[in-house]
C-alpha cells in the first residue's frame, strides 16, 4: 500500500461516527469491543487515550485506540483495532503506523495488545507487526455478559527498534 493512498492520523470528534459504526459491523460483535458514544467522547477528550484513523484513498478505513498513552510506567495498551473491510492489508499497515507513533511519540517501553484466542486473523496480523504471544489470561475480559480468556501479546521498545533496523 503506497503512502499516497494510505495515511494514519489522530482522530477528531467528527470521526467518532466512523469508529462507532466500524466496531458494530456484522461479525465484529464477537471479536471487537464496543463503547457507547458518550464513552468514546470522554476517551477522546482525555489524555489517557489516543485515537487514530487510517485513511485509504481519502476515506476512513480503520481505527486504533491506544490506552495509557504516554503512561508513567511506560506500558501502553492497544485497546481496540478494527478495519471497515478486512482482508485488504489495511489492518497491518495501520497497526504498524500506530506502533511507530507509540514508540516515537511516547516513552513507552512496552506495548500490549489482547485478543480472543480463537481470532487467528488478528493473531497473524499482530505477529506480522512484531507482537510476541505471551500467554492466555484466563477470564480476563468481560464481554457479552461473560468472562472470556484473552491472549496477551506485547512488543518491547528494543524489539521495535530492532525491526526498524
Amino acid at each position: 500500500m503506497s503512502g499516497s493512498e494510505f495515511l494514519v492520523r489522530p482522530a477528531e470528534a467528527a470521526d467518532l461516527h466512523f469508529v462507532i459504526a466500524t466496531e458494530r459491523l456484522p461479525g465484529y460483535e464477537h471479536l471487537v469491543g464496543r463503547s457507547t458514544p458518550a464513552q468514546h467522547e470522554a476517551y477522546l477528550a482525555d489524555d489517557r487515550h489516543a485515537y487514530f484513523i487510517a485513511e485509504a484513498a481519502g476515506s476512513p478505513a480503520g481505527f486504533v485506540i491506544v490506552r495509557d498513552w504516554n503512561s508513567w510506567d511506560g506500558v501502553s495498551l492497544m485497546k481496540r483495532v478494527a478495519v471497515a473491510e478486512p482482508g485488504r492489508g489495511i489492518g497491518r499497515a495501520m497497526l504498524s503506523a500506530v506502533v511507530d507513533r507509540v514508540f516515537l511519540q511516547t516513552e513507552a517501553w512496552r506495548l500490549e495488545i489482547g485478543l480472543f484466542p480463537a481470532n487467528e486473523r488478528a493473531r497473524r496480523c499482530y505477529e506480522a507487526s512484531g507482537f510476541v504471544p505471551e500467554g492466555i489470561a484466563r477470564g480476563r475480559v468481560f464481554f457479552e455478559g461473560e468472562h472470556r480468556d484473552e491472549m496477551v501479546m506485547a512488543m518491547l521498545r528494543p524489539e521495535w527498534e530492532a525491526r526498524r533496523g
